[in-house]
């Protein structure tokens, strides 16, 4: 896959078959849309290319109101979007002046000029241009003056639940990682670098590592414990992870990220982790002591050491 960061930058010797979008998570229903993409490049032998926008649109036009957090930093959607095979993703820089760009300018000057689009693949709801005036009626409209097809994607379900970056926000923030994780057809992680901190959990035999995250932008489950997996070093090992204000021991203001490694006793202050959600154990809960709280811990440990036995998190 070749990736550039500026639509300027893109040149082909072929027609392409595009689609075009934020894409936060990569999840099933995107990766419907990357297929369909793929399959149908092939055919006239064209090439398959995604247009993406960086930052988020979201955050550009409505800065001081958008609570929005990401599924994906930028070097994570990249690595995701390779995964699924395409020729070519452009990551648009987006901006105050990029989003006034009107409907008709879109299909001629990017669609057309840029692209040189054969055919185009979106979603049931996409809308585009300034004040998202464009869609796909309008596109189905312009594109035989133009010289390309528009092929539309219906709303992708599971369970009768439209799959969307949204619901997996959703999801995620009320720390159901198993729904979020079968929506985005894999597992959600976060990384980031270990931190010092307070030693606690070694007195109660429970030592943790925490995680300074690398991006702000990036979601973090709600509060509770989890069973995940570690990536250190390349090595992925079982562990558990609490995120929260920790109230039995400090109360912090903000929750913070700690995980505790099954088997492992190593110094890796200073290293990046990837600590991937496979399971909600529980919620978040303060506890009269530190004894109360190694008892549960130690519930907690058992039961996460079995589901990620049962499910083969670990490699």
């Amino acid at each position: 896959m070749k990736v550039y960061h500026n639509l300027s930058e893109y040149t082909s010797s072929s027609k392409a078959v595009v689609t075009v979008g934020t894409f936060d998570g990569v999840h099933i229903g995107h990766q419907t849309l990357l297929n369909t993409i793929k399959d149908e490049a092939k055919k006239d032998s064209y090439e398959s290319v995604l247009l993406t926008f960086w930052p988020h649109p979201r955050l550009v036009l409505f800065p001081d109101s958008s609570d929005l957090k990401l599924l994906n930093t930028l070097e994570e959607k990249i690595d995701r979007l390779e995964k699924t095979g395409i020729d070519h993703l452009i990551i648009h820089p987006f901006s105050r002046e990029f989003s006034r760009t009107t409907a008709l300018d879109y299909v001629t000057e990017i669609l057309v000029g840029s692209l040189d689009v054969s055919e185009l693949v979106i979603g049931y709801d996409h809308h585009f241009g300034r004040n998202r005036e464009g869609n796909l009626e309008n596109l189905k409209a312009l594109a035989p003056a133009h010289g390309f097809r528009v092929k539309e994607i219906p709303a992708q379900e599971i369970d009768d639940v439209n799959v969307s970056s949204t619901k997996i926000r959703r999801a995620l923030m009320e720390g159901d990682v198993t729904t979020a994780n079968e929506y985005l057809g894999y597992t959600y992680m976060v990384s980031g670098e270990v931190t010092n901190g307070a030693q606690i959990g070694r007195t109660i035999d429970y030592p943790t590592a925490n995680i300074a995250l690398n991006d702000e932008l990036k979601l973090i489950p709600g509060n509770g414990v989890y069973a995940c997996r570690v990536r250190i070093d390349g090595q992925v090992y079982g562990g558990m992870a609490n995120i929260g204000r920790r109230p039995t021991v400090s109360e912090q203001e903000e929750s913070k990220l700690e995980v505790h490694i099954f088997n492992f006793d190593q110094t890796i202050y200073g290293k990046k982790v990837e600590v991937s959600f496979i399971q909600n154990l529980r919620k978040e809960v303060k506890f009269e002591n530190v004894n109360q709280l190694k008892e549960q811990l130690d519930i907690d440990a058992d039961r996460a050491t079995q589901i990620l036995d049962r499910l083969g998190a670990v490699d």
